[in-house]
């Protein structure tokens, strides 16, 4: 229950950020709006592994109040960050530009390793065109 409450704040959390259209011009301005911004992370706790300008790859090591509920509560965080992160950091970034694409290597997570790894990454054109 508590999980399913936390999925619905961050949710709501998420909708409302998305309300006002916010719409990243680069990578790099993806890097500050999505990661500096909505999620709220300060630049000493993200790692910037890859970017250019087609992709991000993060490494966050961030006060994270998801894995601290999540260790809380003995679940494990590849569960947890799947149905609660995961969700809403998909519909963020789809709301910002349908063509992102966000992945969560659940190899590279909390408190399994010493960070959490995600890649942005614009998906082509269905005619297979990159913009």
């Amino acid at each position: 229950m508590p999980l399913l409450i936390g999925l619905v704040v961050f949710y709501v959390y998420g909708f409302i950020w998305t309300l006002r259209p916010r719409k990243a011009g680069s990578m790099k301005d993806l890097l500050e709006l999505f990661y500096y911004r909505f999620l709220g992370l300060r630049e000493e706790h993200v790692e910037v592994v890859k970017l250019d300008e087609r992709e991000l790859v993060t490494i966050s090591r961030n006060p994270c109040p998801i894995l601290k509920l999540t260790l809380l509560l003995r679940l494990d965080t590849r569960y947890a960050c799947r149905l609660v992160s995961e969700t809403v950091c998909k519909f963020v970034l789809k709301r910002m530009d349908p063509r992102l694409v966000f992945e969560r290597n659940y190899d590279y997570i909390r408190p399994y390793k010493d960070g959490c790894m995600e890649r942005v990454y614009l998906r082509e054109d269905p005619e297979g065109l990159k913009r």
